[in-house]
């Protein structure tokens, strides 16, 4: 295994390469080491950074003995101290002794570069691997406030600058874990691709997978670095698939078969391609689901969903159990890839809905909006009443209303109308909503707007001072899915008979569709319609599914279905919906004016016997001498 001797790695860069680490140290002044270790570093990290006066002093234990020896303060104010080495023999340390699993928790515990830095300063010579590891955790905890950039203090510590010369230099000695992860932990930053230290890493992890050298989770962790750096349309990405599909599945480990889904993710133009190997995954990964964490069953889930894996129904199932049991570690954001996936796959069960319901009511005023919204959009898509969630959310939307964005409160307000219920603090809720109606007016999109109103409608919470501006009754057009008219002695009406109605009586078809899932809860939208209809007037009859056959064949239940065929023209003029083969059928009709009377001759069935119009008319005109009004020509008929 290759190590990388900090002391020396100074010393290969060109400007003062000669015999004796410590003699090249000694012969040349401080400041033209710093100046040709900047001259190779500032292209790789400071292609985006103003160009500045480079001022830095060596502070790594092996320079001790040449500041000493030339005058110069160690530890000057305000400037790292790092630990005190009496000599280079007692300097020398040996990690081979050293518990690796020490030396990355130690490493996970630094919380700034600095601090990385700090502790690898006091070690002489580090395997490829920890060195690596060193330069990931350093990229990691080193940006601030969203810059992928390193500070420009933490670029030209000699110690960083040790590690990324020994990479550049002499990527052929290094294994293929020290590879792989030098290169993953470069991507993190904003490092020119053209840059040599890049470079020469990618042509090494290249000329490795041309000959096969590198295993399974180094191939993985290759292919990742390459599509951040060069896209989905690199061909070395496409030769890693390859050779990943001629590996056992049994060979990988957990992170790697999420890693292979997040690479697949990133290839949605070619999931045609792979999904033959992506039904083997997706079999496989039913016996590992189990040890994956929170974070990998959020990605794999949000994978699924990216590559459109409906036919893998039994993991999402799987994976929902495990769900269960981790949404308290979740955070956010991975909750929200959660809900949506869940979403996306028609998944719910009575487990998840319980336990998102703990983990909402516990943390309702500290949850992110974005997951607030989410959770409310799960709840209305999949049509779950709960109460303690609805509960919950209206409390958090009262006591931080300025987090939520329009879109979100419109996702927060309308599951309220839709599964028709009122929270407690109703009066709060609704009042906090139309002041922030009132305040941001202008930054609802329309149908935003509308839509949010028309939900504070269903359940009769109604935002007064808005209604006239933008509320719309076109909702009202299509309340009743049947009229039936009555008279004084109960006998129908036509449909177009307006005068002696005693009685109007409105058929409400309320199929599956039209309560909550969990219960016989019927929802806002058809909740409001029957009140609006006996505001009207009506006198309401609700109604199951009329026909079997409907149910089977799942027909849309929004309208009445099952009209009678000798009033198809009735139902047309109200807009509702008659099945197709009741309109090809040929029968009998009746009209709406003779609807109800004594019918003196019957009336034959139509078929396709029956003349055209035009020849019964032509033919009452000849019988009764009247001249024809048609000009000559096709049709023309001469008077008798």
């Amino acid at each position: 295994m290759a190590l990388i001797t900090l002391r020396r790695n100074l010393c290969h860069l060109s400007d003062f390469r000669i015999n004796g680490a410590l003699g090249a140290l000694k012969n040349q002044p401080v400041h033209h080491v710093h100046e040709a270790v900047k001259g190779h570093l500032y292209p790789w990290f400071f292609c985006s950074l103003q160009p500045g006066p480079f001022r830095v002093r060596f502070h790594h234990a092996c320079c001790k003995k040449f500041h000493s020896e030339n005058g110069n303060d160690l530890h000057p104010v305000g400037e790292p101290v790092f630990p005190q080495v009496h000599d280079w023999d007692s300097f020398e340390q040996n990690l081979k002794n050293m518990d690796e699993q020490l030396f990355y928790r130690r490493l996970n515990n630094c919380t700034s570069p600095e601090e990385v830095l700090s502790f690898i300063s006091t070690l002489q010579t580090l395997p490829d691997m920890m060195a690596a590891g060193a330069l990931q955790r350093i990229c990691e905890v080193g940006e601030k406030d969203g810059d992928e950039r390193l500070p420009k203090e933490v670029i030209e510590n000699p110690v960083f600058q040790a590690l990324c010369v020994q990479f550049e230099q002499e990527p052929s000695n290094l294994s293929n874990t020290g590879l792989v992860t030098a290169l993953q932990a470069l991507t993190l930053l904003s490092v020119d691709p053209q840059s040599s230290l890049l470079l020469n890493l990618v042509a090494e992890c290249q000329h490795r997978v041309k000959t096969g050298g590198l295993e399974i989770h180094s191939l993985c962790v290759l292919a990742e670095s390459l599509l951040k750096l060069r896209g989905p349309g690199c061909a070395t990405l496409d030769l890693i698939i390859y050779q990943l599909q001629g590996e056992k599945l049994e060979d990988f480990t957990s992170e790697d078969i999420v890693a292979l889904y997040r690479i697949l993710q990133a290839c949605t133009e070619k999931v045609d391609q792979h999904q033959t190997f992506l039904n083997k995954i997706n079999s496989f990964s039913l016996s590992i689901v189990y040890t994956l964490s929170p974070k990998s069953i959020s990605q794999m889930l949000t994978a699924l969903v990216v590559l459109d894996q409906t036919q893998a129904l039994p993991l999402v199932i799987k994976l929902g159990k495990y769900v269960v049991r981790h949404i308290p570690h979740f955070t956010n954001k991975e909750l929200g890839k959660v809900l949506e996936a869940f979403i996306y796959f028609g998944h719910h069960d009575r487990f998840f809905i319980t336990a998102l319901e703990q983990h909402v009511v516990s943390l309702c005023l500290t949850l992110d909006p974005e997951v607030v919204s989410k959770v409310m959009e799960y709840c209305s898509r999949k049509q779950i009443l709960s109460k303690p969630i609805l509960n919950a959310v209206a409390e958090t939307f009262v006591c931080h209303s300025e987090k939520f964005s329009p879109s979100q409160i419109s996702e927060l307000i309308e599951p309220f109308g839709k599964l028709n219920y009122l929270p407690p603090n109703a009066s709060a809720l609704f009042r906090k909503l139309e002041d922030t109606l009132h305040t941001h007016f202008n930054s609802f999109p329309p149908k935003t707007l509308l839509k949010l109103l028309h939900s504070c409608s269903l359940i009769e919470c109604h935002p007064v001072n808005f209604m006239g501006k933008i509320f719309s009754p076109y909702f009202l057009q299509k309340l009743q899915d049947v009229e039936i008219k009555l008279d004084e002695e109960g006998f129908v009406l036509p449909f177009t008979f307006h005068e002696d109605v005693h009685k109007r009586v409105a058929l409400c078809i309320d199929g599956p569709k039209r309560f909550c899932l969990n219960s016989k809860h019927l929802l806002g939208k058809e909740a409001i319609k029957q009140r609006h209809l006996r505001l009207l007037g009506y006198q309401v009859v609700q109604t199951g599914i009329i026909s079997l056959y409907d149910c089977i064949f799942k027909r849309d239940l929004g309208y009445n279905q099952k009209l009678h065929r000798d009033d198809r023209e009735h139902a047309k003029s109200l807009g509702l919906h008659v099945n197709e083969e009741e309109q090809e059928r040929p029968v009998g009709v009746l009209m709406s004016s003779v609807y109800g009377k004594r019918i003196h001759q019957p009336v034959e069935p139509l078929n396709l016997e029956h003349g055209r119009a035009n020849h019964l008319k032509a033919d009452f005109y000849r019988k009764n001498e009247i001249p024809s009004f048609k000009d000559p020509g096709f049709g023309y008929i001469s008077p008798v």
